[in-house]
């Protein structure tokens, strides 16, 4: 017997698992190879596929006689990775600058997000804060890898204003009454002093004159 097998292949596709590992078979790619007298054994090029090779790559079936003839078909193993990001959140506390505000980044949030084959980017929904925010803020962190697959995290952002006011003061005169009395007001010794959110009071050691 010195005819070869007639050897038929098959495309198939071979999905990542979440260690970025993912192998086939040579009977998943043989598409029903023949021989008269029988087939021995049926070896592929590759069988186990990593991150790297994402995509297509072209190997090799040989197919065996039990009278040791062989002959070879190519085949095109599509590799995917659809496995998402593991995506880990952290809370933070930040604080309003001199102006009122405060910006975070996404790495602020991350906290250590991972993916087998490769983290791509990082996405916060919102990453300035003013006065309004100040106190608890749910973010949503989105985690992409580097072959298109996002997940996302929940993280609260406390902002917190620890900005003293700039207090400005004015020299008042105050005239005494016909009853040797006399007084003046917070508001009169105020000149002009600011607060990054915003001044609640304003209060004076001593207001009344005798």
């Amino acid at each position: 017997d010195n005819v070869a097998p007639n050897a038929i292949c098959q495309n198939i596709t071979v999905q990542l698992n979440n260690t970025g590992n993912g192998s086939t078979t040579a009977a998943a790619v043989n598409n029903g190879s023949t021989d008269a007298c029988g087939i021995q054994s049926l070896t592929l090029s590759q069988t186990a596929f990593v991150c790297a090779e994402v995509g297509a790559n072209t190997e090799v079936l040989t197919v065996t006689d039990v009278n040791g003839n062989s002959s070879t078909c190519s085949t095109t193993i599509t590799v995917e990775d659809n496995v998402a990001p593991v995506a880990i959140c952290q809370n933070i506390t930040v604080q309003l600058d001199v102006n009122g505000s405060a910006t975070i980044t996404a790495s602020q949030v991350n906290n250590a997000s991972t993916d087998a084959c490769g983290i791509a980017g990082l996405a916060l929904n919102t990453t300035t804060f003013t006065c309004a925010n100040i106190n608890s803020n749910t973010v949503i962190l989105t985690v992409s890898d580097v072959n298109g697959n996002s997940s996302t995290c929940a993280a609260t952002v406390t902002i917190e204003d620890n900005v003293a006011p700039v207090a400005i003061c004015q020299s008042v005169t105050v005239q005494l009454d016909n009853t040797g009395n006399g007084s003046t007001t917070a508001a009169a010794v105020n000149n002009g002093s600011t607060d990054n959110c915003a001044i609640a009071t304003l209060t004076l050691s001593q207001s009344a004159f005798v």
